[in-house]
């Protein structure tokens, strides 16, 4: 009877291990799997949920105001760069002033009204005003015309400039540029 009841646990030993080490590969390759796949679902979610809750907050009146902030921050710092087109005929006068500032003879600019306003691609508010000026100077006094013209709000472009010896035998040189600036356009307002 020994012998039965051997055979019989072995038996019993043999189907239990033999599921247990099914249990055991089932867990590690499906159920383990799917853990790791609902983790970062969850974290997922989560991500979701606070994007959701921050778009619930934007729409309050803290953020408004905080991007009321922004927008005029920007729009003085565009102004730092774009003159108001009813502000151009002030700019001859600024770059008239400079240049009596800084002693140089000879001066006269022409605007390039011929030219109009340079339109430039794909940009519907603002557009490109040219100006020439001519003066005789020597060098200290270009390189200081040109260092105020460089720290000139709005920002004044010098896109050429020429430099030739004066014929007249003076210490100063002939210099020519072409000067540019953003214009806001004359239909368009803000």
């Amino acid at each position: 009877m020994k012998r039965a009841y051997k055979k019989y646990f072995k038996t019993i030993s043999l189907i239990w291990s033999s599921f247990l080490v099914l249990f055991v590969l089932v867990y590690l390759l499906v159920l383990s799997p799917q853990a790791a796949k609902y983790n970062d679902l969850k974290a997922q979610l989560d991500a979701a949920e606070s994007a959701y809750n921050r778009t619930l907050k934007s729409t309050g009146s803290e953020s408004l105001n905080s991007l009321k902030e922004q927008m005029e921050m920007l729009q003085s710092r565009l102004k730092d760069f774009i003159i108001d087109f009813s502000d151009t005929a002030n700019l001859t006068f600024d770059i008239s002033q400079i240049a009596t500032e800084k002693q140089v003879s000879s001066f006269s600019i022409t605007d390039q009204s011929s030219r109009k306003n340079s339109e430039i691609p794909n940009c519907d508010y603002i557009s490109e005003k040219q100006v020439d000026i001519k003066f005789q100077a020597n060098f200290n006094q270009f390189s200081g015309l040109l260092n105020a013209l460089e720290r000139h709000r709005p920002v004044v472009f010098v896109d050429e400039f020429s430099i030739s010896r004066s014929n007249d035998g003076t210490s100063g040189n002939e210099v020519e540029m072409n000067l540019s600036v953003f214009v806001t356009k004359q239909d368009q307002k803000g």
